[in-house]
């Protein structure tokens, strides 16, 4: 019994492992065929992940080549800009210095204008018996009421107050006047240490951005001689809050004269304030007091120290250096004597029977220099004759290198602008920057050719022969505050913004090797980043504006510098509705604003963007290649982008690859148009708005707004002269009336802008 038992377990157990076993083996077989299940699940994983991450890369691209295109976009219209501000300056210069003979003087206009120096007794005046004493701040006023000396108090009572309402004209004149007493003990260059202090904080360019200037305040704390600030110059302009800005960047300059620190920068002269908005901000701002204002603020600006040194180690300048910067002749300057960096400043003249036939009115003087066809006798006004001064007188200064200061004038053709490029320019010492540049030195002489046989007769270099001492003080002002570091070898003209030099690498290095430098602050170009490195990390961009150029374009940054003179810098960005945005829906948004700016471009320029076309076009097809179109478009506009990759935002495509080039404009008109008025003059008038707003702001001296039928007419001869066009006395006054919108016998300038703006219609390309 017991043995059958035991034969049972046996079987049993016997069983058991078979079973165990098979079980075992099914499981390996289950496994496996899971693991074949699951292989290509894996590959597929794998493929997607590749896929996607193709997808990305793309998309990164595509975004970043957008931010690339947009930012390229808006550096070269806003030195378009400024290269049509110092056209129109040449062109004052150019009367000015050759036709005040005809009325014994220079126009009263003009004079005080470009060239408003106060005389020493009036000077004298202004100090004994300052015109603010004379204004009374009337009881209903509720804004903050300043007592002097400042105090911390007050500065924080501005803070406060400017969140809600302005200070009164009265305040503001006394600061003003406070201020430039101030800065007139100020040297040319200052000089600071950080042993005094921890850090120091060196802030770029602000121009009008109020809430950055509060920002930086909030995040680094406000000025106190714990805490010194340097601020770099371009207060004012562009922004809708300039005067804020400076009313609270003095206030602090006079509480804490050896802590804050100011440096001119090239927006603080009174010619650049009348295009970039300053100007016009004070008027609206202060209407009773604005002129006084600007005159005060323009003593102010003539004033502020050209440049900074931290530590004899750091040198702090607004735009840059050139080769023949010199830092002992820049401390020797009298810097006031320069109103305007835009126009060279001249000897003095004693002749009160001089200054007293200059008194003429400028309908007066008008009608002496022009006639009805705008030319002075019998000659044709241009500014390529000032242009080629400027070049020989150059020319002269730096016989070892390419000419790279002042601000320099270029070829014109029918009134438009030719810019010369880097390569355009006389070649540098280098070899290869030679060979790099032979070509188009090439197509520079072709154009020069062309440019002279528009031009009218040249000015004998004879007359430039000898340079003068305040010629010289002038170029070296120009240079610190307009110039740009680039990658290059030696200087050359800055050929986008059309004044100072772009300096390269071994400028740099002699510079700082001949003063015992360690490093060069600048400010003056828009960085996306708030800040950048070249020439080795030897020079430092910081801009302190951010969202420049539109909201999310760029950050603001500044810099600290300790004993250790180690940079540190500190980025930001005002933000307000932009933190719900996406990566991708900000670059949209600036992208959009990029190509409005680029398209209102081609539309001022229709005509001779159509010409251009044309020449492609011989059957009048309306259609050419994409390189017919890109070079047609740069040979007009001369902004140096990327006009292939730009071609789908602007123009129409067709299926086989041509450019329907005419549907740029389809979608573009202005918003009221007169019909009763030529259409290139029309075109003419929009592309030139912002000149014929610098003029009419120069005749319109009460800033009305309002102009007579007469001045209009002696204005336009004038302007029609800057851009050689033929208008007889029946189309200038055709003109007037067709501006006189409520037909009253004057012109409201104001609704004649507003009138000239470019309204979109529905988009009709496809991106």
């Amino acid at each position: 019994m017991l043995k059958r038992v035991d034969e049972a377990a046996a079987m049993g157990c016997s069983s058991s492992v078979v079973t165990e076993s098979q079980t075992r083996r099914s499981d390996r077989v289950a496994s496996h065929a899971d693991e074949l299940a699951r292989t290509p699940s894996l590959f597929a994983a794998i493929q997607a992940a590749i896929l996607i991450q193709g997808w990305y890369r793309r998309h990164v691209a595509r975004t970043e080549m957008k931010r690339r295109y947009t930012w390229s976009i808006f550096q070269s219209i806003e030195y378009a800009g400024e290269q049509d501000q110092l056209q129109l300056s040449h062109f004052f210069n150019f009367l000015m210095d050759h036709y005040a003979q005809l009325s014994g003087a220079s126009s009263d206009l003009l004079s005080q204008l470009l060239n408003p120096s106060v005389d020493t007794c009036e000077s004298l005046e202004i100090d004994k018996e300052p015109e603010y004493e004379n204004i009374k701040v009337p009881d209903s006023y509720s804004g903050p009421r300043l007592s002097f000396p400042l105090s911390a108090i007050d500065a924080n009572t501005l803070l406060k107050a400017f969140k809600q309402q302005q200070i009164h004209g009265r305040y503001v004149l006394q600061l003003l006047h406070e201020t430039r007493k101030f800065l007139k003990q100020m040297p040319n260059i200052t000089h600071l240490s950080t042993c005094y202090s921890k850090e120091i904080t060196v802030c770029g360019d602000l121009h009008g951005k109020l809430d950055d200037l509060l920002l930086i305040f909030y995040k680094n704390g406000l000025p106190t001689p714990e805490k010194p600030y340097l601020f770099n110059g371009d207060f004012v302009d562009r922004g809708k809050n300039s005067m804020e800005v400076i009313i609270i960047l003095f206030a602090f300059l006079l509480i804490y004269p050896n802590d804050v620190h100011l440096n001119r920068g090239n927006h603080e002269d009174h010619i650049m304030n009348l295009r970039y908005g300053f100007t016009k901000e004070v008027m609206q701002k202060y209407k009773l007091h604005g002129k006084k204002i600007l005159h005060l603020v323009q003593e102010v600006f003539s004033w502020l120290p050209l440049a900074t040194i931290i530590d004899s180690k750091v040198l702090v300048v607004h735009g840059g250096i050139s080769d023949t910067t010199d830092l002992d002749f820049l401390a020797s300057i009298e810097r006031h004597r320069f109103k305007s960096a835009l126009r060279p400043q001249k000897g003095r003249s004693g002749n009160s029977d001089e200054n007293s036939q200059g008194k003429l009115s400028f309908k007066a003087q008008a009608s002496k220099m022009l006639d009805s066809n705008g030319t002075v006798q019998g000659q044709r006004l241009d500014t390529y004759s000032t242009s080629r001064i400027n070049h020989c007188f150059y020319k002269k200064q730096r016989p070892r290198s390419s000419p790279s200061s002042s601000v320099s004038g270029y070829g014109k053709s029918n009134g438009d602008q030719h810019c010369l490029s880097e390569e355009e320019t006389a070649p540098s010492d280098s070899k290869c920057r030679q060979s790099q540049l032979a070509a188009g030195n090439d197509h520079a002489a072709t154009q020069n050719k062309v440019s002279n046989s528009a031009a009218m007769p040249e000015v004998s270099c004879l007359d430039c022969e000898v340079e003068t001492k305040e010629e010289m003080e002038w170029k070296q002002i120009v240079d610190i505050l307009w110039s740009d570091p680039r990658n290059l070898i030696g200087c050359v003209p800055n050929s986008l913004r059309g004044g100072g030099c772009y300096f390269g690498q071994d400028i740099t290095e002699r510079m700082l090797k001949k003063y015992d430098l360690k490093l060069l602050i600048r400010s003056h170009e828009c960085k996306q980043e708030g800040y950048e490195l070249c020439h080795s990390g030897k020079v430092i961009t910081i801009f302190s504006a951010s969202n420049y150029y539109e909201e999310c374009s760029n950050r603001g940054a500044y810099v600290k510098l300790g004993p250790d003179l180690v940079p540190r810098f500190v980025q930001y960005r005002v933000s307000k509705c932009t933190r719900r945005l996406t990566l991708q829906q900000r670059v949209s948004v600036v992208e959009a604003s990029a190509l409005k700016s680029l398209r209102e471009k081609l539309y001022a320029h229709k005509s001779e963007v159509i010409a251009a076309f044309k020449q492609h076009d011989q059957d009048y097809t309306g259609r050419i290649t994409t390189s017919q179109w890109a070079s047609a478009v740069e040979s007009v506009l001369h902004l140096h982008l990327p006009w292939r990759t730009l071609r789908p935002r602007l123009v129409r495509v067709t299926a086989d690859g041509s450019v329907e080039y005419l549907s740029s404009f389809e979608d573009l008109q202005i918003e009221q148009p007169m019909k009763e008025v030529q259409p290139n003059l029309i075109e003419t008038m929009y592309r030139h708005r912002a000149d014929l707003e610098i003029i009419f702001g120069m005749i319109d001296k009460d800033h009305s707004g309002m102009l007579s039928i007469e001045e209009f007419r002696q204005t336009w001869k004038l302007f029609s002269s800057h851009l050689h066009i033929n208008m007889d006395d029946q189309c200038i006054d055709d003109l007037a009336r067709s501006i006189d919108f409520n037909k009253d016998g004057s012109i409201d300038f104001n609704e004649f802008l507003e009138a000239f703006r470019l309204v979109q219609t529905d988009r009709i390309i496809e991106s």
